[in-house]
């Protein structure tokens, strides 16, 4: 059996009342549209610890560990290359700071949670997005057959 590779990764909705902090990525970055703040955990820090600095990084925001409310994974297995994809979901409603004048990932913007999925944003995060202001936890787990480009598995378990 081939060794199996993963990417671990993380996402954050800052949530500030009726209000989200959405990042409008440009093509040029990769996955176009609007999403969260977020990105690939680095090899010797906590999956909390990667979720902080990404939203520092990403949004000029600071967020304590403590404030973050685990909401879920989202995992993407590729059996061909024995890949393993998986993003932690947070969402915040506690942080402080400053949003940065000229963040990396895209312009900033503050959107109604009831308007976000109107805005153009990728498949697999506007059917994650409802997720993050249900009670408990999610896990979307979705198998992918590299050569026919489908899944051969795709599911949303709601816990707890």
């Amino acid at each position: 059996m081939a060794k199996q590779q993963c990417g671990i990764y993380t996402m954050c909705i800052i949530q500030d009342g009726d209000k989200v902090l959405l990042v409008n990525r440009p093509d040029s970055k990769g996955f176009p549209g609007y999403l969260g703040p977020g990105g690939k955990v680095e090899l010797t820090e906590s999956i909390t610890a990667g979720a902080v600095r990404e939203v520092k990084e990403e949004t000029g925001l600071n967020v304590l560990p403590e404030h973050l409310v685990y909401k879920g994974v989202d995992e993407y297995v590729v059996p061909e290359t024995n890949y393993r994809y998986m993003v932690f979901n947070y969402v915040a409603q506690q942080f402080s700071g400053e949003l940065l004048h000229n963040p990396p990932e895209g312009e900033l913007v503050w959107v109604d949670v009831n308007e976000a999925l109107q805005l153009p944003m990728q498949p697999w995060f506007r059917r994650r997005f409802p997720l993050f202001f249900e009670a408990g936890t999610f896990e979307i787990s979705v198998v992918w057959d590299e050569s026919r480009q489908c899944a051969i598995e795709d599911k949303v378990t709601r816990l707890g």
